[in-house]
């Protein structure tokens, strides 16, 4: 069960004006469920996208930054689970093109126009001609209120499915901003095995919604972790309909500030969601470092806590073998860190203690204390690294028993 989340029902979100959304059972992977996904978009619509880093990346992220490149408007996404169409070579590439043609029969646009993604196992062939056999269906459920539907259909090994919507009214202009995600796994920054949308019925100007996009990447899908795998299909797509009639062309739009935070605490709320769901996840942990040099720095040192097996298998057991923070925090990268200079907190509930100072432990620290906070289901490590004014948070999650489990049995 996801630590404290809880899908948002259908109508707290909120319709996006120039968006419909459909989905279907295509029998891609596994029967009886819906795994295939058509997003359409008024014309005229205009997104921006950042994707994995990943080398070994899937063919629909390499056909997207293709897409996206040439400056065209976007009129559709479509996505399938089950299969990742990664590692599949010119046979994956051909068939995300078929995918994009197949789409752009059916919506009367061109196939720069349509956007493919796809998530599940790694390796295996596409089943492209399932897939196209679906898109009717798809095309015939399309309507504005199945963001909730759309939510479920591109799930894999999440447990619940993540959305979040947000309305904001003006003097002179009302937009909505609306998302869902997908993943629970293989979830590490730049980016991760996860999938994101956001659509708003704002209008923004081309450079400025890849600049928004890149922004809420980076406080929020860039600051999650769950096991520190790096995914190759990973995506965050945000698409600006214009339909609600005001455009921003600029940061100095007065609508600017008011859009920029409602995308971006929808993006937070759905790359929290995923590390809420993790594979397993018992707790939801916030890591915040501070005090440090650089951004980087403080970065380097919130994801070595994050990352490490040692420290999230103590937090799953609420065993307060805090030393392995210590150790973490000393091989992150900081080679002129003054170990005697950091301090670390650790808090729940609205309280804290302090663990460790001077180099070690802290002399007011008790290990019942340790242990009282570790019970608890959201748990935050703070780090002074008594250094600078740099400052950097990671959300990430606990190992428990059935991580393994779930990842052992992925394939059956």
């Amino acid at each position: 069960m996801p630590v404290n989340y809880t899908t948002p029902a259908p109508e707290a979100l909120f319709p996006v004006a120039g968006v419909r959304l459909g989905t279907v059972e295509a029998g891609i992977r596994k029967k009886d469920r819906r795994d295939l996904t058509l997003i359409e978009f008024a014309p005229g619509s205009r997104a921006a996208g950042v994707f994995t880093q990943n080398r070994c990346c899937a063919a629909p992220v390499t056909l997207c930054r293709e897409h996206l490149a040439s400056d065209s408007s976007i009129r559709a996404l479509v996505i399938n689970t089950g299969i990742a169409n990664a590692a599949t070579g010119e046979l994956g590439m051909r068939a995300a093109r078929e995918t994009c043609d197949a789409v752009a029969k059916l919506l009367d646009c061109a196939a720069d126009e349509v956007l493919p993604f796809s998530t599940g196992v790694i390796l295996e062939h596409l089943p492209v001609d399932r897939l196209i056999a679906g898109l009717p269906a798809a095309q015939a459920d399309l309507a504005a209120d199945h963001w909730h539907a759309a939510a479920h259909a591109i799930m894999t090994t999440d447990t619940v499915a993540k959305a979040a919507s947000r309305r904001v009214a003006g003097a002179d202009c009302q937009f909505t901003v609306t998302g869902i995600s997908k993943g629970a796994g293989m979830i590490r920054p730049n980016m991760a095995t996860m999938l994101g949308f956001v659509a708003t019925d704002a209008g923004i100007a081309p450079a400025l919604l890849q600049k928004l996009a890149k922004d809420a990447a980076d406080t929020s899908f860039n600051c999650i972790t769950v096991d520190g795998d790096t995914s190759t299909n990973d995506s965050f797509v945000v698409i600006a309909t214009g339909a609600a009639g005001c455009m921003i062309d600029s940061e100095s739009s007065p609508h600017w500030p008011a859009l920029r935070h409602a995308v971006i605490g929808v993006a937070q709320e759905l790359a929290q969601a995923i590390v809420r769901d993790g594979e397993g996840a018992t707790k939801f942990i916030t890591v915040k470092v501070g005090g440090g040099a650089t951004v980087d720095e403080c970065r380097k040192v919130a994801y070595a806590i994050g990352h490490s097996p040692l420290v999230k298998t103590a937090f799953f057991a609420s065993d307060p073998n805090l030393g392995r923070i210590l150790a973490a925090i000393g091989y992150a990268g900081i080679e002129d860190l003054d170990a005697a200079g950091v301090r670390v907190w650790l808090g729940a509930g609205g309280k804290e203690v302090l663990v460790s100072e001077n180099g070690g432990r802290a002399s007011s620290y008790l290990e019942d204390d340790g242990a009282r906070i570790m019970q608890d289901a959201e748990i935050t490590v703070r780090v002074d690294l008594g250094r600078g004014a740099a400052h950097a948070t990671v959300w990430t999650c606990d190992f428990s028993y059935d991580y393994v489990k779930i990842n052992a049995d992925y394939r059956s």
